[in-house]
């Protein structure tokens, strides 16, 4: 792979959920070619909108606040089609019993608060009061009746802290498929427009290894796992079990899932209800 005449600036999220999507870069020696940025979901967005990155995941919120400068890779995401096991609520009391109660938000990610919001108020009528705290559920529950946790807190709350603590999780994802029927999309890779004027093949060969990165690990998920466990605080066992519930395509039925999302937040959000998402294989075509 040829990136040498353009090394792309290019981000990578430090979660459990985006090793499938980096591992095999590092098994192919794609990585040499990239200038790798590590940080959390959040910060990356910001970089790649104020312009620091020329490639790189950005949270659903911050890509449709900022989608006529991006173009998004298709057949990429971070996502879930039903339970995504990292996305969660952990609660106190029923659901239904949250309005107007303390629920602590463990992450600044726009887009899983956002879900959390909308699914609250939507589906159980309620209207929390909502603060932001470490991710520390033990901690956090003594404030708070409900918690939103995202990414390997989430996971650790999930599987751990609450069964220990006698407390009730709720799957984002879960709920979101459950009352729309839909994929939920929580990331996307995407790109700089005028990155792409500039570079339109190294962007196209960056999506491509990105593609190729995520197929090889998730052919080879059992090893991803094992050497995942040496370090992280869960099995191997487990994390493939995550690894292969998470969705990583971006196709028609993501893309369905972004809109109804989108729809139902953009007026209160930043974006329009009618965003448009502009992909890679589209624009590439027209020119």
């Amino acid at each position: 792979m040829d990136l040498y005449r353009s090394r792309p600036r290019v981000g990578h999220i430090q979660f459990l959920n985006c090793l499938p999507l980096y591992w095999g870069l590092a098994r192919t020696g794609t990585l040499l070619d990239l200038e790798l940025t590590k940080d959390s979901p959040e910060k990356l967005s910001e970089r790649l909108v104020q312009g620091d990155l020329d490639i790189a995941p950005i949270t659903l919120v911050e890509f449709l606040r900022n989608a006529d400068q991006l173009v998004a890779f298709p057949d990429i995401a971070v996502g879930c089609d039903g339970p995504v096991m990292s996305c969660v609520i952990v609660s106190q009391v029923p659901l239904e019993q949250l309005d107007g109660a303390r629920v602590a938000l463990g992450s600044t990610s726009r887009t899983s608060v956002r879900l959390a919001q909308l699914l609250l108020s939507e589906q159980y009528g309620v209207r929390p009061d909502y603060y932001t705290c470490p991710p520390d559920l033990s901690v956090m529950m003594q404030e708070a009746d409900a918690a939103v946790l995202i990414g390997d807190a989430a996971l650790r709350a999930s599987l751990h802290d609450a069964p220990r603590l006698g407390l009730t999780v709720h799957d984002l994802g879960h709920m979101w498929k459950e009352w729309t029927g839909l994929p939920f999309v929580f990331a996307v890779w995407a790109a700089r427009k005028d990155y792409l004027a500039r570079e339109p093949a190294v962007v196209r060969e960056v999506h491509e290894a990105f593609l190729s990165s995520r197929d090889v690990s998730l052919e080879e998920v059992t090893k991803v796992a094992e050497q995942a466990a040496r370090w992280e605080a869960f099995d191997a066992e487990l994390l493939e079990r995550y690894f292969t519930t998470l969705d990583f395509r971006f196709g028609p039925e993501q893309l369905a899932g972004v809109r109804e999302f989108a729809r139902r937040t953009g007026p209160t959000t930043g974006y329009p209800a009618d965003v448009d998402v502009e992909l890679l294989s589209a624009v590439v075509q027209e020119a």
